[in-house]
Order: structure tokens, then C-alpha cells, then sequence
């Protein structure tokens, strides 16, 4: 059985998380011995949004791919590098003529990884289905050609609610080796293998700090509750730490073999 293992990382937050992040990831991939590594970059810039300086550290890093979700337009002075830079996704729900794109094949040691972005609609921005959108992305020719050699598919899914992450990782279950989920960075005990051989979590979590409001700081993120005024969020300062999940695959069918929670 050829097996790879691959690591997942949830969203990145500021300073505190990028740190993280270049001192943990590389012992993960160590560790475990990564074959491939996603890592969600969306709050990498202060929190909102993607810069250039910020995704370079991020593939220095260990990142094969970075993804993203709904703060991926924060910089607009990144908006090029959307275009330009196929290593970094942005959901590819969105329309087809906004920068960027939402899928990669990625050929690495002889297997090719299928990653494929997507964003949630429910209490969000109501885009494409992000159901048939996968669908269209797995169906199409350079993905099918890509899969007939060995593919191992990653999704990540950016979205706010359980209920719509669970439906979609049953209906992408046999089709995609991991369902992740991101955007609600807080880490979940749900990992498991679906019926059909996919492995899947609710939410990978962050890489932030972990003492905070879904890593920004914790009295402004009162405040703002308290009072309803939209009071400019800052990341928060402290002991940061990077979540997210190690999968191990059969490469052979495709399907995950062991998941595991990680939060270094």
C-alpha cells in the first residue's frame, strides 16, 4: 500500500501566527513525514487578508499550497499576485473573471494533488454553489487526466456552518481523499473516515494565538459584541500555536486511511 501523508493547517492570523507557523510547520512536516502540506493564509496580513511578504513566508515555510477564503480580497494590492501566483487559491466559487483561481494540480515525488478551494453561502456571501462547482472542477478534462495517475484530492472548505460543511464532505465522500473545513477557527473534535473513505474535520482551527477571540485580540472582540460598533479588530499578542490535521492516504484508491488532530 502506498501511503502519503499530508498536512492541513487552518487559517493563519497576523504576526503571532506566521511565527508559529515557521517555527512549527517545518518540525510537523518532520515529524510526520509530510509528503505535501495546505495551509489556509487568508488572516495572514494583520489578520485580514493576504500580502506578498506574508505568502512568500508561508511557502518558505513548507506550503505546497496556500488557500484561502472570504478575506482573500482585503489587499487589494495583492489582487496581481492572485493572478499570477497558481500556488495560492482563492474559492472557486467565485465568478470566473475575478482574479485568482480556486483549484491546482500540484505533480510532487511521482503523485498529483488535486486542491480545490471552495466557499460556503450559508451566513455568507450567497456566490456559486460551491456543490456543483466541485463538481465541474472534478469533471473537467485536466483534472480527470491528472486523476487517472495516482491524484490525491484536498479540499478545503471555507465555510461558517457545520450543517454545510458535514453535507458537503457526505457528498464529495469516495471523490475526495480530505474534507476540510475552515473559516470558524476553532479546531474540532469531529475527525473521523466517512463512510466511503474520505477523511474529514469541521475545522482545522487556526494558526494563531489561542488565548484571544478566533485569534484577535480578546477586549476589542468585546467590546464590539457588547456594544455593536464595529470597533477595528487587532490581532491578538501571545503564545501562538498552529492546528490543523495530518491524513494519511492510500495514494492507490485515493481514500484516507488515518486522521489525526494536530496542535503544536
Amino acid at each position: 500500500m502506498n501511503i502519503k501523508r499530508v498536512i492541513m493547517l487552518g487559517d493563519v492570523v497576523g504576526e503571532p501566527g506566521l511565527a508559529a507557523l515557521e517555527k512549527q510547520l517545518p518540525r510537523m512536516i518532520q515529524k510526520y513525514e509530510a509528503d505535501f502540506v495546505t495551509v489556509n493564509g487568508e488572516n495572514a496580513a494583520e489578520g485580514f487578508g493576504i500580502s506578498e511578504t506574508t505568502l512568500n513566508r508561508m511557502l518558505a515555510a513548507g506550503a505546497d499550497v496556500v488557500t484561502s477564503g472570504n478575506h482573500v480580497w482585503e489587499k487589494r494590492e495583492f489582487w496581481p499576485i492572485l493572478r499570477n501566483e497558481k500556488r495560492v487559491l482563492r474559492p472557486a466559487n467565485y465568478p470566473a473573471d475575478v482574479a485568482g483561481r480556486g483549484w491546482i494540480t500540484i505533480e510532487k515525488n511521482g503523485v498529483s494533488y488535486l486542491v480545490i478551494n471552495l466557499q460556503g453561502r450559508k451566513l455568507m456571501t450567497p456566490i456559486d454553489c460551491p456543490f456543483r462547482t466541485f463538481d465541474a472542477i472534478f469533471n473537467a478534462d485536466e483534472a480527470r487526466s491528472a486523476a487517472q495517475s495516482a491524484t490525491v484530492v484536498l479540499v478545503d472548505f471555507h465555510a461558517e456552518t457545520t450543517h454545510e460543511k458535514e453535507a458537503l464532505a457526505f457528498y464529495l465522500d469516495g471523490r475526495a481523499a480530505v474534507i476540510a473545513g475552515t473559516h470558524t477557527h476553532v479546531q474540532t473534535a469531529d475527525n473521523r473516515i466517512l463512510p466511503k473513505g474520505s477523511a474529514y474535520i469541521t475545522d482545522l482551527g487556526m494558526t494563531g494565538v489561542t488565548d484571544s477571540v478566533i485569534g484577535m485580540d480578546t477586549g476589542i472582540c468585546v467590546e464590539r459584541s457588547k456594544k455593536y460598533v464595529l470597533y477595528h479588530m487587532e490581532c491578538a499578542q501571545g503564545t501562538a500555536s498552529a492546528q490543523g490535521i495530518v491524513v494519511e492516504i492510500n495514494v492507490e484508491t485515493g481514500k484516507a486511511v488515518k486522521i489525526e488532530r494536530v496542535n503544536q
